[in-house]
């Protein structure tokens, strides 16, 4: 896996800077290669005569500042320093770092952000632990006023590394370049609205040997190992029968767009589970996808003795009750691969260990939790009494803890959808998707989503894998239509994204 897909948490960057120290490479030579990547970024984001000011902070990414500082100056460029605390309270790498500067450090708020060329933030980096606040808050909100280009090193300060939260205030950079991995920061929101265009330097620090390194951006890479391909000499049925459980007559059109996900990612057969009376209403609507009619959870339970239907997705407009309860318990119980969306959900709202029970029951098949963040707190932290550890994880400040929470909890893999959709397992590996599209906040995406994991599945594909391809192809597909899409685009869209995956 390569070093930009990899994400480490600042405790685990710190561990892997421990490491390449400990094996003989001195801690501010690693800052001198960190300023060196820094300045060639900033002086292609300059003309050759351009101003710069540097911000520094009292920290390591200070220090990395200071060295830029006096690259820049002896590359021709006109370079001002401004200093969050004075020169005298630096110590260690970053006062050897200012004593490499030897110029004048200017106080912070003598910085005038609006009257040079380019801004490079080395204020905080990774270690920040606290809200930003007072004169360093303002100096930020001066930054962000000036709309001068900003250029910040590892990321923009204010932004949480870990989870990508704003510590009260916080730069927009226009371009960050960070070290050995990206962090989480980078990739959840609004961190990475803030971080711009991230580059990667590699300074001589490995992050693939730390412990617990776990946490990856979503991309092909990661899954198309695992990705189903067809026997030239196989047929539909080695390619799974998967089934979609309807609502009733007045709420089938989810039912559909989820079977048409499902198919178009490669299912041989899809079939709608559908009662009595919305089968005509389906009927007039589908032709590849088949029906079966079931009226209530026990005939859902006798059609399940057919071990053919290996994959099951239940929950996009079945609707909130008892008798969804009875569906999903029937579904859990007969052990094929699960994706529970929606109001499969919303059906145990604050009743998570009832519903846990059931997913964490022994089995030999993957369930998939496809929930937005308003069916996830629903389901934790909902009315009822609710436990203490559901309504803890429901509380995490970070969306990636709370996936992996919920993951860890239910023993299910847990797609947290969203702009920045962190997919996760309950063995702690996370991923988190990076090429999602606004023009997916559309109704029925998510319908489609769990269709095609659901259909990835069916072909055999591991959950956390088909889980991770789903969420990748459906932001493709997304992304590829832009202004005006609909769900009903999406499943037909998959066709070429696949195409241009599997070459």
């Amino acid at each position: 896996m390569n070093q930009m897909q990899l994400l480490l948490t600042s405790g685990r960057m710190r561990e892997a800077d421990r490491r390449a120290i400990a094996a003989g490479t001195p801690g501010f030579t690693l800052m001198l290669r960190a300023a060196e990547a820094v300045a060639e970024a900033a002086a292609r984001m300059l003309q050759p005569d351009g101003r710069v000011l540097v911000l520094c902070g009292p920290g390591n990414n200070g220090g990395d500042g200071f060295v830029v500082a006096r690259l820049l100056a002896n590359r021709g460029f006109q370079v001002d320093v401004a200093g969050l605390t004075s020169v005298a309270e630096l110590s260690g790498d970053a006062a050897q770092a200012e004593h490499l500067w030897g110029e004048e450090v200017r106080p912070l708020d003598e910085a005038d952000p609006g009257a040079v060329d380019l801004v490079v933030d080395a204020l905080f980096g990774t270690g920040l632990a606290r809200d930003l606040g007072g004169p360093v808050a303002d100096a930020i909100g001066r930054v962000n006023a000036a709309g001068t280009p900003v250029l910040a090193i590892d990321i923009p300060s204010g932004v949480d590394a870990d989870t990508g939260a704003i510590r009260g205030a916080a730069v927009r950079a226009t371009r960050t370049v960070t070290f050995a991995c990206r962090k989480p920061g980078h990739v959840l929101y609004p961190g990475r609205a803030l971080a711009g265009e991230v580059e990667l330097a590699d300074i001589g620090v490995s992050c693939a040997e730390i412990e617990g390194s776990v946490l990856i951006a979503n991309a092909p890479d990661l899954w198309l190992p695992a990705f189903p391909r067809l026997d030239p000499a196989g047929h539909k049925y080695d390619r799974g029968h998967a089934l979609v459980v309807s609502g009733g007559p007045a709420h089938t059109g989810a039912a559909r767009l989820a079977a048409r996900g499902a198919l178009r990612a490669g299912a041989g057969l899809v079939s709608v589970v559908t009662s009595a009376r919305a089968l005509a209403v389906h009927a007039a609507h589908l032709t590849a996808i088949m029906m079966r009619v079931c009226d209530d959870p026990d005939e859902f339970s006798d059609l399940l003795t057919d071990d053919r239907f290996n994959a099951l997705a239940l929950g996009p407009a079945l609707g909130v009750g008892e008798a969804t309860r009875r569906w999903v318990e029937a579904a859990l119980e007969a052990d094929r691969a699960t994706v529970l969306d929606a109001d499969a959900l919303t059906s145990f709202a604050g009743e998570a260990e009832v519903f846990a029970a059931l997913t964490r029951a022994p089995r030999e098949n993957p369930v998939v939790l496809t929930p937005h963040e308003g069916e996830f707190n629903r389901l934790l932290a909902g009315p009822g009494e609710g436990s203490d550890e559901a309504k803890a994880i429901a509380a995490r400040p970070s969306k990636l803890d709370r996936a992996l929470g919920l993951a860890a909890f239910t023993g299910a893999v847990v797609v947290l959808k969203g702009a920045d959709t962190v997919i996760a397992d309950p063995e702690g590996r996370a991923a988190i998707n990076e090429n999602g599209s606004p023009y997916l906040g559309t109704a029925g995406s998510g319908d489609v989503l769990a269709g095609i994991v659901l259909g990835l599945m069916a072909q055999g594909m591991p959950g956390f894998d088909a889980a991770c391809c789903g969420v990748w192809l459906h932001a493709e597909a997304g992304a590829r239509f832009g202004p005006g899409l609909i769900a009903e685009d999406l499943p037909d869209l998959l066709p070429a994204v696949l195409r241009d995956l599997l070459g």
